[in-house]
Parts: structure tokens; sequence; C-alpha cells
């Protein structure tokens, strides 16, 4: 039997780097966009894509000027799955988009518009490219997973993590500012959320591939 896993994605276009990433690892992404509601059911885990900017008032604050047009959507689709996902303990992995609502989900807040966003973006053609540095703290899973100390990530977000959410521990830092760059839930088999882009990266980077290899095998568990 093989391994599947929920990707969840706001345009086609963008699912792609995010469906290689997890067929790399040896899982077939199973496509949700909003307007095709489904369940989890026979699947082994959930991916929550990057995309547009959650809507702020599902943390209780008006949008900022600079806020992208909400996608209520998406908004209640993923949030309907991580809580199926969480409920059932069946591996998640949140990137970018999805780790502010990993965040929000668990009654967290969200830094509408940073005041040096320009630092979380890659200034150039190729999204792989790291753009600043995080710091991976001791005695996380994620410290299990990439190892201890500093790694060179990519970026594009001008949102952060604000308020951190009940249950939800702080796993990584951008050394430049102190944005957070990774959350994660300790009482779940695989509950991981990170603000950097790492499927971009496994093409070249072989750290970044562990942390699908390691959403794989917790995956593989739930067979």
């Amino acid at each position: 039997m093989s391994l599947k896993a929920a990707l969840t994605f706001g345009y086609l276009d963008k699912a792609g780097p995010y469906a290689e990433a997890l067929r790399q690892a040896g899982v077939e992404p199973v496509l949700m966009a909003p307007g095709e509601p489904r369940a989890l059911a026979g699947l082994q885990g959930l991916l929550l894509s990057g995309g547009t900017d959650l809507n702020p008032a599902r943390y209780g604050e008006t949008p900022h000027p600079g806020n992208e047009a909400p996608d209520d959507a998406r908004d209640e689709m993923e949030t309907a799955l991580l809580a199926e996902a969480l409920a059932a303990d069946l591996p998640v992995l949140a990137i970018c988009r999805g780790m502010q609502l990993f965040n929000v989900a668990h009654g967290g807040t969200l830094i509408q518009n940073l005041d040096n966003s320009a630092a979380h973006v890659v200034r150039d053609n190729d999204p792989a490219l790291p753009v600043h540095r995080i710091l991976v703290g001791p005695g996380t899973r994620l410290a299990a997973i990439l190892g201890e100390g500093a790694y060179a990530v990519n970026s594009r977000h001008h949102q952060a993590v604000d308020r951190v959410g009940a249950g939800l521990r702080v796993t990584a830092r951008s050394t430049p500012d102190g944005v957070i760059e990774a959350l994660e839930r300790g009482d779940r088999r695989f509950a991981l959320a990170v603000q950097w882009h790492p499927e971009d990266q496994v093409r070249r980077d072989l750290t970044q591939r562990k942390l699908f290899a390691s959403f794989a095998e917790a995956c593989r568990c739930r067979l």
C-alpha cells in the first residue's frame, strides 16, 4: 500500500514543488483545493502549503492595508482538515502560510506586516536561494530532524507568528531579527510547521530533504 498525504493549495500552478518534494520522499500527494471538500479518510498525512494571507478576522484583528485579499474558502477548508488530522493524530507538515494557519488554529495571532519584511524575501529568480539564517533550538523535534544549530533558509513572507497558539512550542527563530521560524506540537506524533520553503530547497539541500523524509516516516506509521 502506497503512502498518501493530502496537499492543500490555493492555485494549482503553485502546488508542483510541494508535490515533487513529497514524491521524492515516497509520499503520493492527494491535491485538495477550496470548493472541492474532501476528508482525510484513507490518507496518512496532511501538508498545508504556502499561499495568500489568512483573513485576520480569524484571530480577531482588522486587516492591515498591505494584506492580500482574504481567501475564506481556503481558510475554512484547511482549518477543518487540520482539526481532523490532529484529532486522528495524522502527521502534519505546515509550510509558510500553513504555519501561520497552524498557529491561528491553536488560538495564536500574526504580525500582519513585518517592519523588515524585505529581509524575509528571496531577491532573485531562484526561490531556493537562502536569504537569511535560522537557529534551531535544542531538545526539539525539529532539532532531532535537522540537528541543533544554524541553517541558511530561503523565505518569502511579509507576515509571521506573533502570539504563539496554545500547546505549541517555538523551535526556531530567524537570527537577524528573532522572527519565529518553526513551531511544533509535542503531544502529537508529528505536528511541525516551518516558515521557510523547504520544498524549493530539496533538490540541492540534503538537510531540507530530511523534513520530508521524516514526515514520510511518520506517515508510514499510519499504514
